[in-house]
């Protein structure tokens, strides 16, 4: 893939997904300003470095580890994710439900790689190849890690069933 068609591929994925990358930002770093900033870097560091892309899988994937790395790099030590409208995947387009606060604390008490998972999933709609790609590990890995937080989740959905 030449340079020039990469920086495009890229520009066009700022345009059309920049909310998307903003709201696993912000399950990683904790605040939404420097999950801005996180976005931020993981594009220009894609830009800085798309000599060096060597075209092996999905240029959106490569994205996405690329800003998730950054994410990374920008968070506290400490991070308490509070997963506002922005970032609930249940909220998705529709009117609130009635436990949206449950579901976000229930998902921001995941661990990060179930979470992160839920978020590439169910935020970005990458297919489970993408999101092993994003997160270094197998797909069997990226079904599995899926499968202990709905699991979690279905568990704290049971709960409140319960009560």
């Amino acid at each position: 893939m030449e340079r020039e068609e990469l920086i495009r591929d890229l520009e066009a994925l700022y345009r059309q997904g920049y909310r998307q990358f903003l709201r696993v930002a912000i399950a990683i770093v904790g605040e939404e300003s420097r999950a801005h900033d996180a976005v931020q870097e993981g594009f220009a560091r894609a830009i800085r470095s798309a000599d060096t892309y060597r075209a092996e899988g999905n240029v959106e994937a490569w994205l996405w580890r690329i800003v998730i790395n950054a994410a990374h790099a920008t968070r506290p030590d400490r991070v308490v994710v509070e997963i506002g409208d922005e970032t609930d995947p249940a909220a998705n387009g529709r009117p609130e439900a009635e436990n949206d606060g449950d579901i976000r604390a229930w998902i921001a008490s995941l661990p990060e790689r179930q979470r992160l998972a839920v978020f590439l999933r169910y935020y970005a709609d990458l297919d489970y190849r993408a999101i092993a790609s994003v997160l270094g590990v197998e797909v069997g890995t990226v079904s599995a890690t899926l499968s202990a937080a709905h699991s979690a989740l279905h568990s704290s959905l049971e709960g409140v069933v319960a009560q």
